[in-house]
């Protein structure tokens, strides 16, 4: 299959860095951005820097058709994922392939509800330190994807293959996955934890890679889906949970989660993502998941003052 146009959905702080990576890499003429007139005139008037420099992107019209993209790549808040998918409804062809950076467990589904699962490749992001405020990108600690498939068809390796090749042409850095459901599964254990104990914290990752209270809601609501986990039969074990906590204690201290850059900018955040999920799973199998259900309840409060 060839990748000859990557296409991103979302100029956050994860579609601009990966969007100023591949330009790098490829070119501007194979990278795009797909957005709307609104979001399109934000751009051409305010621009958009990553890391000091100011970004040179092609972006184009959601009404623009007959090219579609060859890679895909959904990179926006989960609060923006049903506009998203409108928006890119000119971009998806048969052989198009997409991958989604989203935080949690769902929007694969949802993006596989409208364009098919058989176009998806399940994939997340980690360990990278992205923050944007207002329109500039910084990050010191790039990451890496994990990428997989749940599906061993002839379709679904080819198409894996397709991404595997397009990643070692630009050395993004990427591990294969044998079981990307587990890796999805593992990175929602963490981002539950993390993401919702900074915002309440009001801190940086240095709050909670430190003993005290912080870290120990990070573990707690953690553990919480570490239980859920095996009652949807993904085996996370106590070792995938102190990993992630190392990961957590590598960070660099100054950098913050999305959630808590939301709380800074008086924007609704991903506690249904979060929170939500666990508390919908978790009635699902009908066992109580008290810690999850009081952060819920605080940051909904928070965000009744914004």
């Amino acid at each position: 299959m060839k990748m000859e146009k990557i296409t991103i959905v979302g100029m956050g702080a994860l579609g601009v860095m990966y969007g100023d990576f591949l330009v790098r890499k490829l070119g501007k003429e194979h990278v795009e951005f797909v957005a709307n007139k609104k979001r399109i005139d934000k751009y051409n008037k305010e621009g958009v820097f990553c890391n000091g420099h100011k970004c040179d992107f092609t972006v184009v019209d959601e009404e623009l058709q007959g090219e579609p993209a060859d890679l895909l790549i959904f990179a926006v808040k989960a609060t923006g994922l049903e506009e998203a998918i409108k928006t890119v409804r000119n971009k998806v062809s048969e052989n198009t392939i997409i991958m989604s950076v989203l935080n949690g467990i769902s929007s694969e589904d949802i993006i596989g509800r409208v364009y098919g699962m058989d176009k998806i490749i399940h994939c997340i992001v980690q360990a990278m330190d992205t923050t944007k405020i207002e329109n500039e990108v910084r990050y010191s600690q790039f990451g890496h994807f994990c990428l997989g498939i749940d599906e061993k068809n002839e379709d679904k390796k080819r198409r894996l293959k397709a991404v595997l090749d397009l990643f070692d042409k630009v050395d993004m850095p990427y591990i294969l996955e044998d079981n990307i459901r587990r890796r999805v599964w593992s990175k929602f254990m963490l981002n539950v934890g993390l993401n919702q104990s900074v915002m309440i914290h009001e801190g940086t990752y240095a709050t909670v890679q430190k003993s005290g209270k912080a870290r120990e809601l990070m573990k707690d609501a953690m553990s919480e889906v570490m239980r859920l986990a095996q009652m949807e039969n993904i085996n996370l074990t106590q070792k995938d949970f102190d990993a992630y906590i190392e990961l957590v204690d590598q960070m660099n201290p100054n950098g913050m989660p999305s959630m808590r850059q939301d709380g800074l900018q008086k924007r609704k955040s991903e506690v249904e993502l979060f929170a939500g999920t666990v508390i919908k799973l978790a009635d699902k199998h009908r066992i109580d998941v008290p810690v999850n259900r009081k952060i819920y309840e605080t940051v909904l409060k928070m965000e009744e003052e914004y």
